[in-house]
């Protein structure tokens, strides 16, 4: 009989752990609505700023804690996304030629700026938010010609939309997420 007590007592401890559970996060907005200007672009890649300014907006619409307008007017804050910084590094070469890259990382930098329309507050200004993905040269195979093999350009462009789409992501929570 103590034993089941014993279980019975253990059983309720271990489920008054889970009782004030919830999904998802608990911050509350203090702005229901947002404007999302469109992003400018201060890097050197070009027609960068329509696909970030779609993937940021996509993104806060997926997320869904806060309604997107389409006018300063109607929004309760401002969100300004500016790409400040684009860079390659070197991440790995050739086995047949040291010289020549196969993969790169690349990085990708905003600065995000958050008003409260209200009250005309800076929630946050200029922060920093920066992303990497990597950009692969070639197929691997190591036998294919430089020319058709080392495409540097259209692998970056390539991976300009998962960067966009991670910049996004991370934006999308340091506007919503608890600061």
């Amino acid at each position: 009989m103590t034993r089941v007590w014993s279980l019975l007592f253990a059983t309720a401890l271990l489920t008054q752990g889970c009782a004030n559970y919830q999904l998802g996060t608990s911050a509350v907005q203090t702005f229901g609505t947002l404007y999302i200007a469109p992003a400018q672009n201060k890097t050197s890649v070009p027609q960068s700023q329509a696909l970030v300014s779609t993937l940021v907006r996509e993104a806060f619409i997926r997320d869904g804690r806060v309604s997107v307008v389409d006018s300063k007017a109607e929004a309760d804050a401002t969100l300004e996304v500016t790409l400040v910084g684009y860079r390659r590094q070197n991440a790995g070469n050739r086995e047949d030629d040291n010289g020549l890259a196969r993969k790169f990382t690349l990085h990708l930098t905003a600065s995000v700026s958050l008003r409260d329309n209200r009250s005309g507050r800076m929630l946050f200004e200029a922060r920093q938010v920066e992303v990497t993905r990597e950009a692969f040269t070639d197929n691997g195979l190591g036998n294919v010609p430089f020319g058709t093999s080392n495409d540097q350009l259209q692998s970056e462009y390539n991976t300009l939309p998962l960067l966009g789409q991670s910049l996004a992501d991370k934006v999308t929570h340091a506007v919503l997420d608890v600061w």
